[in-house]
C-alpha cells in the first residue's frame, strides 16, 4: 500500500469537493445557459466531477479547475445529445425560442468559467414555482447540496425532497421558464422573491423548525454564502445589502445563543463578549448602504433593528425607542402579525409590561400567532412581570405544546416549573 499515493488521492478528492462546492452554481448556470435544460446540465456537471475524481489524483489539480470542469461537462452534454435525438431536438427548439427573445452573449473565448448564477437565482425563485420548490431548487442548484442534504436541511424524507425537486424541474420545462435576468422594468417585482428564498433558508438554520438542536449552523452559513454571491452579482441593489446585513448581524450572536449543552440562552442572558465582532462590523457597514439613497426596504429596516441590538452593551441600555420607531416603519411596509408581535415586545421594553400585553391581546385572533409559540411565550413573560403567574403558566403550557425544537421545549419546561413553584 502506498500511503503517499493515498494521501495525494485524498488531497485531490478534497480539492474536487472544495472546487465543486464553490463553483457548482457557476458550472450549472453556465451549462443551463448553453443547453437550456436543467436535468442535462446536472447530469453533465455530475459526470465532470466524477471525471475530476479520476484524473486529478493522477494529473494534479489544474490551474483553472472551474474551466476544466466546464469543458469536460460540455463534452459530456454534447455526447448525451448525440445519443438522444429527441432531447437534442427539444433543446434546439428551446434555444431557438430563447435566442429570439433574448440573444445570448458570445461564449467566453479563453475558456474561463463564466458567472451566470444571477440567471439561475431568478430561475430557481420564479413565481410560477411553489415557495417550497424555490427553496429546494436554490439549495440543490446554487449551493450544490445533494438531494439528501437538501432533505436534511428541511427535515423531510429524501424521497419527498426528490419528488419536490423533480416537480420543480418539470414546472420549469412545462412553463418554459426562461433562464435570464429580469429586465429593469420587472427586477423590482422579481428580486423580493429571490431574497425571500435566501431568508427562508437562513431562518431554518437560525431557528430550526424541529429537531434536537436550536441552530443548524451549516444551513445558516450556506444562506449567508449564497447571499454574498447575490450581493457580488447585484452590488447596487440596496435590499440585497440589507438582507446580507441582517443575516450577518443575527448570525453574529450564534455562539452565545446556546449554552454548553445546547440549551437555549435568551438575548438578555447572552454573553455579548462571545458575539462575532468582525461580523457585526461588516453587517453594520452594510446597514448604512441599505438605508442610503431612498426609502428603506424591509430587510434594511430589520437589519437596522438587529444593529441596535448588537451595538447595545445590555438589554436595559438598548435603544428601545428607536427600535419601536423602526418597527413602526416595518409594519407600514410589510404588515404582518409577526412584525406586530415583535413591535409589542419592544413597546413592553420601552413603556412597561402592561402596554406590551395590551398590544399582544389585540393580536390574539391572528391565525398565524395561534400556532406560533413565541407569541404564547411572550405573553407568559409579560404576565409574570405583572404578577399574574397562574395565567403565565397556562401560556407556558401552550408554548410548550407548540415549540418545535428540544432546546426550546426544555427552556419552556424550566420556566413553567419556576412559575408553578412560585404561584
Amino acid at each position: 500500500m502506498d500511503p503517499e499515493g493515498s494521501g495525494r488521492a485524498n488531497d485531490a478528492e478534497t480539492s474536487v469537493e472544495a472546487v465543486f462546492r464553490e463553483e457548482c452554481g457557476r458550472l450549472l448556470a453556465a451549462l443551463v445557459s448553453r443547453f437550456g435544460d436543467l436535468d442535462l446540465a446536472e447530469e453533465a456537471a455530475s459526470e465532470a466531477i466524477e471525471s475530476a475524481l479520476r484524473h486529478w489524483p493522477v494529473d494534479g489539480v489544474p490551474s483553472k479547475p472551474g474551466a476544466w470542469l466546464l469543458t469536460t461537462a460540455r463534452r459530456r452534454a454534447v455526447d448525451r445529445l448525440r445519443r438522444d435525438r429527441v432531447l437534442a431536438a427539444r433543446i434546439a427548439v428551446m434555444q431557438l425560442e430563447a435566442d429570439r427573445a433574448d440573444p445570448a452573449p458570445p461564449a467566453d473565448a479563453d475558456g474561463e468559467l463564466p458567472d451566470e448564477r444571477l440567471q439561475l437565482f431568478f430561475t430557481c425563485a420564479h413565481p410560477a414555482l411553489p415557495p417550497e420548490d424555490r427553496t429546494a431548487l436554490t439549495l440543490r442548484c446554487l449551493a450544490g447540496l445533494t438531494t439528501p442534504e437538501v432533505a436534511r436541511a428541511f427535515l423531510v424524507p429524501t424521497a419527498t425532497m426528490a419528488k419536490r425537486i423533480t416537480r420543480a424541474k418539470a414546472r420549469i420545462q412545462a412553463n418554459r421558464i426562461p433562464f435570464r435576468v429580469p429586465g429593469a422594468d420587472e427586477l423590482s417585482q422579481r428580486l423580493p422573491g429571490v431574497l425571500q428564498v435566501l431568508y427562508s433558508i437562513f431562518t431554518e438554520g437560525y431557528a430550526a423548525s424541529a429537531g434536537p438542536q436550536l441552530q443548524r449552523l451549516d444551513v445558516a452559513e450556506e444562506a449567508i454564502r449564497l447571499t454574498r454571491v447575490l450581493h457580488r452579482l447585484l452590488p447596487d441593489e440596496r435590499e440585497v445589502s440589507g438582507l446580507l446585513a441582517l443575516l450577518l448581524l443575527v448570525h453574529a450572536r450564534r455562539g452565545a445563543r446556546t449554552g454548553p449543552g445546547g440549551e437555549l440562552v435568551l438575548l438578555d442572558a447572552q454573553d455579548r463578549g462571545a458575539w462575532d465582532g468582525p461580523m457585526i462590523e461588516e453587517g453594520s457597514a452594510l446597514v448604512l448602504v441599505s438605508l442610503t439613497g431612498g426609502p428603506p426596504g424591509p430587510y434594511g429596516v430589520q437589519a437596522a433593528i438587529a444593529a441596535l441590538h448588537d451595538e447595545a452593551v445590555d438589554v436595559v441600555s438598548t435603544d428601545w425607542p428607536q427600535i419601536v420607531a423602526l418597527y413602526d416603519v416595518l409594519l407600514r411596509r410589510v404588515p404582518s402579525s409577526v412584525v406586530a408581535l415583535n413591535r409589542a415586545v419592544a413597546i413592553a421594553m420601552r413603556d412597561g409590561p402592561e402596554a406590551g400585553l395590551a398590544l399582544l391581546d389585540d393580536l390574539a385572533d391572528e391565525p398565524h400567532l395561534r400556532s406560533h409559540h413565541p407569541y404564547a411565550a411572550a405573553r407568559a413573560e409579560l404576565l409574570i412581570r405583572l404578577g399574574r403567574r397562574a395565567e403565565a403558566a397556562d401560556e407556558y403550557r401552550r408554548a410548550l405544546d407548540l415549540a418545535g425544537t428540544e432546546p426550546e421545549r426544555e427552556y419552556l419546561r424550566g420556566r413553567l416549573a419556576e412559575t408553578t413553584e412560585q404561584s
